[in-house]
Parts: C-alpha cells; structure tokens; sequence
C-alpha cells in the first residue's frame, strides 16, 4: 500500500486533466490548501518528532551538551533540506507546489514538443527523496498521496497546454510516478541508506516544511484566505492527527 498510494495518485490525477479537463481554479487551489495542509501536520506531528527521536536513541549515554550539539546538526540538516528544495524551484518553476506558468522563453517553444529536462529532472529528485522516509514511516505516504494529487492535474494541463506531445507528457507522468515508490525501496532495501537514514528524514522534514507551507500561502490570492480555504485547512491538520 505505501508504494501503491503515491503512484495511483499521480496516475489518477493524470487522467483526471486528460479525461475531465478541470477548469475551476478555485477548486484547484483549495484541493492545494487541503494537501499543503494536510502534509505539513503529518510533518510536524510525525516525521519531525521521530527524526529527532531516532537521532537521541543513536546518542543514548552521551551527556546533555553532546545531545544539545546533535539536535543543532539534525537542525542544519532540515535547514539543508529547504535551501535544496528552494535550489530545485528554481528549475522546476515551483511545479512542487503546482506553481507552474509558461516563461517567455516557454512561448518561444511551445508546441516545439521539447521535453522540459530540468523540470524533469527536478521533480524526480524532489519526488525520488520524498519516498525514503515512508519506508519507517508508513502513514507519510497519505500525505505525499494527497500531495502528489493535485500536482499530477496541474501539472498534466499545463503540458497540454504547452503543447508538448502526448507520448512525452505520458512519460513525464509515469515517471514522477514511480519515483516516491522507488525512494521507498531503495530506503528500505539499500543499507547506505538506511544507515543515514535519520540524516536524509531531517531533509526531507525540510524539503516538506518548504513545499507544504509554500502551498498553504500561494493557495490563495494576496496571502488572503477566505472561509472556505481556511476549512480545508483546519480539515487537513485534523485528519493528520487522527491518521
């Protein structure tokens, strides 16, 4: 199931912009709000405290200055993981966070069917370091489920609407798909990454900080949030905690 959850909903959201067409931004950004939401509370009420709790059962013995000095470098690594995930934004255009639009440098080539390599790129690395966590983290891959949902719809319109070919778009999908699932496997099955496996959660807890709170702000205009974003909002934290 956490292999399958990420995939499918990259998978549905694909053929949701294919077949449905959805046009309603409102809804859009509300499905957003829901998922930054939703993603940042699974964050802060699971991921952080047991990064933090695995880092201490590492150093279990040391006295309180040698805990202090290694909760400042779990720090420095979330920290890490944001200024990374910023870095990545920069070639992915923030399609993380469905912040997606046609440069003029876009326009120049559109329906030129050129494949959008960094974007590419980008979004898989983002994607490939998301899934490592949810191998000792199950319930995590709800929360890049509903995360990745909305993405794969925005994302799947905007390259239509680029005019990039419909094999290409199909390839882009499947393989953003398939790389939280791999992430996944390779946590679980790879012991270079397990053993650094605290190390890579603390980034991805700021990878995650960075996407989820960009999603909550840009999700409404003007950083104003009505009542209706503001509900989805609350519903988000309160189905990460009861998960």
């Amino acid at each position: 199931m956490i292999y399958l959850l990420p995939l499918l909903s990259v998978i549905l959201g694909y053929g949701v912009a294919l077949i449905l067409k959805p046009s309603n931004k409102k809804s859009l950004k509300l499905l957003l709000a829901f998922s930054g939401s939703f993603l940042l509370s699974l964050t802060v009420m699971h991921l952080l405290p047991e990064v933090y709790e695995s880092s201490m059962q590492g150093h279990e013995g040391h006295d309180h200055g040698h805990e202090h000095t290694h909760n400042n470098i779990v720090g420095i690594y979330i920290m890490a993981g944001i200024v990374f995930q910023i870095i990545l934004e920069y070639f992915s255009k923030g399609a993380e966070h469905g912040h997606v639009h046609a440069s003029s440098h876009d326009h120049d080539h559109e329906h030129s069917n050129a494949m959008p390599w960094l974007l590419f790129l980008s979004l898989c690395i983002h994607a490939l370091l998301e899934g490592m966590p949810v191998s000792h983290h199950n319930d995590l891959a709800w929360g890049i489920a509903v995360h990745h949902f909305p993405i794969a719809i925005i994302l799947t319109a905007f390259f239509i609407n680029s005019g990039l070919n419909k094999s290409a778009i199909f390839l882009f999908m499947m393989v953003f798909a398939a790389m939280t699932p791999l992430g996944t496997l390779a946590s679980g099955q790879l012991h270079v990454i397990g053993d650094y496996y605290t190390e890579i959660s603390a980034i991805v807890v700021g990878i995650l900080f960075h996407i989820s709170s960009t999603i909550i702000f840009e999700s409404s205009e003007g950083h104003k949030f009505n009542l209706a974003k503001l509900l989805v909002i609350i519903l988000g934290v309160i189905m990460a905690y009861f998960l």
